[in-house]
């Protein structure tokens, strides 16, 4: 498989990755309140075929930026590496408890936070860091247009911001961490994934 065609692939992701990010929000936010058991299956399978569609787009965009900054590149792939697969892992645990509810004996269990996603560790927190830096190496590189690097710092920061809203905060219904949550889940992560594979498909390098 040469470069252009997995530069194809990623840009397909990316794209797969944007709908299934403003779907995931939607379900969580909107579905939920209507019918909790299927809001609850929906964000979770919509969570773990983002998590896994997230990785080629992770590596294309370490193919990339690895030039300008080895080090960094390798960190920020680490951790989005790590994000993707924390995603759709915490995705898959989510989805089996929706379709088999755990026993009543384990209701209490359930209820705590996910053990390889605390408070969304992985797929904001961590998210953020590994996004930001690779905004930043792309910003050196001079390989994105200004409108998709802006839109990429607001997803991260959003993110790491989310994270510390659910870590602090706690409480799903604050109108703080509502905010925050749909403009990330509706706006900012949705476009900056589908504008990011357009640009993989149409040039074939960023």
């Amino acid at each position: 498989m040469n470069t252009h065609t997995f530069s194809r692939f990623a840009g397909w992701s990316a794209i797969l990755t944007g709908v299934f990010g403003f779907l995931y929000a939607l379900a969580y936010i909107v579905v939920a309140r209507g019918n909790p058991g299927l809001g609850a299956m929906l964000s979770a399978l919509f969570l773990l075929l983002g998590g896994l569609l997230t990785t080629p787009v992770v590596v294309e965009l370490f193919l990339r930026v690895r030039e300008a900054q080895a080090g960094f590149a390798f960190l920020a792939l680490l951790w989005s590496g790590m994000t993707a697969l924390g995603a759709a892992i915490h995705g898959g645990y989510d989805l089996a408890n929706a379709l088999h509810s755990p026993g009543a004996d384990q209701v209490g269990l359930s209820s705590l936070p996910s053990q390889i996603d605390p408070r969304g560790l992985l797929t904001f927190g961590l998210a953020g860091l590994g996004l930001f830096f690779f905004i930043w190496l792309l910003g050196r590189t001079g390989t994105l247009g200004r409108g998709l690097i802006l839109l990429g710092y607001i997803s991260a920061v959003l993110l790491v911001l989310i994270y510390l809203a659910r870590l602090i905060l706690l409480e799903a219904t604050n109108p703080f961490l509502v905010i925050l949550v749909v403009a990330e889940g509706f706006l900012v992560n949705p476009a900056w994934y589908v504008w990011l594979g357009t640009t993989f498909l149409v040039t074939g390098k960023a």
